[in-house]
């Protein structure tokens, strides 16, 4: 858990210049934050078709590098759609940008974290932009009842 806490601290340098949107005091779960801010539609299909609702709904705590609309623009329509249609490949993507802890940007720290898919991202700080694997965090510390959101602008893929 100190390793995590520690991964995550990178992202002070950056917090005061990202915006905060959708911070909803930590008063609705993960999935309503996400609903709530309008910019996670697709995450959020996706989330329902890999049947992950209920688990971040539930307590966690959790730390979700959420990608945005824009960022699932990205990825090519017929590789969404296949994605989309395999469970078991989708729900493996889906927790990889799931940390098993509520863990705030004053908290990152360059290295490596533990996914909640059991595989292991990247963490780095460079020219002033924290990235998880080759994703920016555009947004952090999202606030939700069982834990946080960080923005991200690309989908990131385990190894």
């Amino acid at each position: 858990m100190k390793h995590i806490r520690s991964t995550i601290a990178a992202v002070t340098m950056v917090v005061s210049s990202l915006a905060v949107a959708g911070d909803h005091g930590g008063k609705k779960d993960l999935v309503d934050t996400a609903v709530g801010a309008g910019q996670f539609t697709t995450l959020v299909t996706a989330v329902k078709a890999a049947g992950l609702v209920d688990t971040l709904k539930g307590p966690g705590p959790f730390t979700v590098f959420a990608p945005t609309d824009a960022a699932f623009a990205k990825v090519p329509k017929a590789d969404l759609d296949a994605l989309l249609k395999d469970k078991a490949k989708l729900t493996k993507v889906l927790t990889y940008h799931v940390v098993p802890a509520k863990v705030l940007a004053k908290d990152v720290k360059a290295g490596p974290v533990k996914m909640v898919s059991g595989d292991t991202a990247t963490i780095a700080v460079a020219n002033g932009k924290v990235m998880i694997d080759n994703a920016t965090v555009t947004a952090t510390d999202v606030k939700a009842s069982n834990g946080v959101i960080h923005v991200i602008d690309t989908v990131i893929i385990p190894k």
